[in-house]
Parts: structure tokens; sequence; C-alpha cells
């Protein structure tokens, strides 16, 4: 490992730095549709089962670029209080912000945001229905209710949830990005996604695993390779298969391998996911070395990828500055580069910038919705630039800290470092 990255701060902070949403949350006072009276409720509903959740109409300020978007919650006659967080659209430490609005004498609840019109995202509502006695630190109440957060049933469109299980809905207005490319198609080959548990010494004990072998041949001189952290979530749960088997046969990808490794738990990433100089040498010198046993795997790091979100981006471009002659490519997403909280904050940002110039290409994006993260991502952004770093990459989507983005975001790093 190259010597500026093997002794990075200890601070293992299970959070990113508490800082309020700079601007207001961009709410309208109407929504999409007039709402009911008392007379009107049932056909109201009728409609909303029609036509689906959240409603999207034109902009009231006329932009065609923008979209009013109205969420809708059905209540009860407990219903006490309704709040809807769209991912990183609302501030979960300002409750009163995202709390919806009741119609009286109705059981509608609603709220309305102007959106630009390649917004997406998940969301969740949180429901109080006076089943959760108020706590006695602030916002405590909402915390306790966030801790049972609600699908919307009016909206078919969900993903799986990352923790706890369940699904979390999502919505997309009209120009967000197709991610068509995740859907499986019956007429091409596929691959195979299969899972396994390997020893290791580094982090100890067995690990689970997930491969995915591409349909055919492998070429001479091995197969490009992917290192996808979070493995447990994009192999079984993501359907990252029906990606890597559709890019491979529209010619946008070649044939290449994916390692996908578990992070276990909330607790062993935050420790294992930090800049870890171990963890990087698990995967460069037990994961790697054990994948290619299991299949023909390049041993060219400017053919070899590691990718991750959020904690797993800090990682991805870590253990590519950290061990450049393994991974010569770090698809980075929302990369938590604020990490660690405190006085060595940025670290990474500051060791790259110490550091000669590596033989790394780095491709970089960022939720616009991102308040907490973008600041760092932005510096490290024009550190790389100012270091030489000109083959590399940056972009801000339409959305938040999300898998929802994350998917296409996936799919466009994948072609523009390995496509042919």
């Amino acid at each position: 490992m190259h010597s500026l990255f093997t002794d990075p701060p200890g601070a293992t902070a299970s959070h990113p730095p508490r800082l309020p949403r700079p601007n207001p949350v961009p709410r309208l006072p109407e929504p999409v549709r007039a709402l009911p009276g008392p007379a009107g409720v049932e056909e109201f509903w009728k409609d909303v089962r029609r036509l689906g959740t959240p409603l999207v109409g034109p902009d009231p300020q006329g932009s065609p670029e923008h979209r009013a978007v109205t969420f809708l919650w059905r209540g009860t006659p407990a219903t006490r209080a309704v709040e809807v967080l769209p991912n990183k659209l609302g501030d979960p430490r300002d409750p009163a912000g995202n709390l919806m609005t009741h119609v009286p004498g109705t059981d509608v609840w609603h709220w309305t945001l102007r959106l630009r019109h390649d917004w997406r995202g998940t969301y969740d509502f949180h429901v109080d229905e006076g089943d959760v006695e108020a706590a006695d630190t602030e916002g405590g109440h909402w915390r306790r209710l966030r801790s049972r957060p609600r699908p919307d049933p009016f909206n078919d469109r969900a993903l799986p949830r990352r923790w706890g299980g369940g699904q979390v809905s999502y919505a997309e207005l009209p120009a967000a990005p197709d991610a068509g490319d995740w859907r499986p198609r019956p007429d091409i080959a596929h691959g195979t996604l299969s899972e396994h548990r390997m020893p290791s010494a580094r982090p100890g004990g067995d690990r689970r695993v997930w491969l995915y072998a591409p349909a055919g041949e492998a070429p001479a001189g091995g197969l490009p390779v992917l290192v996808l952290l979070d493995g447990e979530h994009w192999g079984p749960r993501l359907g990252l298969a029906h990606l890597l088997d559709n890019l491979i046969a529209d010619g946008r990808l070649p044939p290449l391998a994916a390692v996908l490794p578990e992070a276990v738990d909330e607790a062993t990433r935050w420790a294992e996911l930090s800049c870890r100089p171990d963890y990087v040498a698990h995967l460069a010198d037990e994961l790697l070395p054990w994948a290619a046993g299991h299949l023909p795997v390049t041993a060219d790091p400017a053919r070899t990828v590691v990718a991750g979100q959020s904690l797993g981006g800090l990682t991805a471009a870590y253990a590519a500055a950290a061990a450049p002659h393994r991974f010569g490519n770090a698809l980075v997403q929302s990369g938590s580069f604020w990490w660690p909280a405190g006085e060595d904050a940025e670290w990474l940002t500051r060791a790259l910038a110490a550091a000669p110039r590596l033989p790394v290409r780095f491709r970089l994006s960022f939720g616009e919705q991102e308040w907490v993260a973008l600041p760092a991502a932005r510096r490290l952004r024009d550190t790389l630039r100012d270091r030489g770093y000109h083959d590399s990459s940056y972009r801000e989507f339409n959305g938040g800290h999300d898998y929802l983005c994350w998917r296409t975001e996936l799919a466009d790093g994948l072609v523009e470092l390995l496509g042919r």
C-alpha cells in the first residue's frame, strides 16, 4: 500500500455531520388537483387509486422543466399527524417542514412540492395514530415513529429496503433517467449469480460473497472484474445480474465478472468501510485471489473496478488509492468524504492532495439534494482536478442518497470505465 494511506484516523463515528438543510423544502401551498369536501371523499380516493401516487401536474409558475408533485395519505379517525420524507428533500431534524396538511372533515392528508422534472426518489410516510407516546427529548416522538416507516398504498413502484426488509416506495418524474437496463429480458443470454462462503483471516470467520459469471467463454487474458460492496443488497435483492446481462448483450460492456462481498450489518459496515487498511488488504489479497479460484478473472488493474455507495463509496476511493496495483478504477457514488467527523474531517481528500498522481481513474457521482455530502464531494473533485486526474469524472444528479439513483449511476459508471 502507498504509505500516505496506511495510517488513517481511528475515528469510527456512526453518523455524518448533523447539518440542517440549507434551503427550505420547495413546498407549494396548493395540491395538484382540487381536494374534496366531506361529500366527495370516496370519489376522490377512487380517482387516486386509478391514477396512482404521487400526483404530478404542471408547474404553477409555468416552467416546462418543473412539476408540482402531491403526496397523499388516507388517514383514520385516530390520525393526529402525518410526516412524509422523500429522500433528502425533507430534513428529518425539522419535522414541521415535512408535515402533511389535513383537509378538515375528511381523511385526506396532502403535501405538495415544486420539483425539477428529472427528480426521482424513494419516500416513506410516518403516521401518528396516537399509539406512540411523546418523548421527553425534542423530536423524540418523530424519531420513534420513524422506526415504523410505511410505504405508499397507492403506489406500486417500490424497491427493497436496505436494512430490516420490506419495501420503500419511489417516484420518478418524466425526465428522470430510465432504469430499463435493470429489467430482466428473456431474449438474451443470461449469466449466473451464485452465493458462496469465503474464509477470511483478516475480518475473521466466513463471509458471504456473491459471484456473477457472464454467459459464454471467457476471453484470453481473463474477464474484467467488478468488486461491488454491499453485495447482499446489490446481488440477490436489487438484481445486479439483470443489469450486467443487458449491458453485455447490448455490447455496452464486455463480458465481465462481478464479486459482491457482504457488509454483514450496520455496525460491521461502519467499522470496516471507513478507510481501514486491513479491509483493503482483505479485498486485494484475499477476496480477489479467492475469486480467481472460481472464475477466470483478470489481474490487470486497468480492467478492475471497485465500486461502492456512501461509506462504500469512500472505501472504493480509498481502496484504489491504497492499492492501485489491484484497483485501477474506483466507481464512487455518494461517497462519505466528510469522514471522519471532527478535526480530521475529509482525511482522504487531504491524503490524495499530498500524494503523487496515482494510476487510477475515479468516477464520482452525487445527488444534488445531498446537502451534507456535497461540500466535501466538490472539494474532492477540485483536488483530483488539481492533482492531474484528467481522465476521471464527476457528475451530480437530481436525487438524494438513494439506491433508486445509484442503480442508473452504477450502470453509467461501468460503461464509462469498462465499456468497449
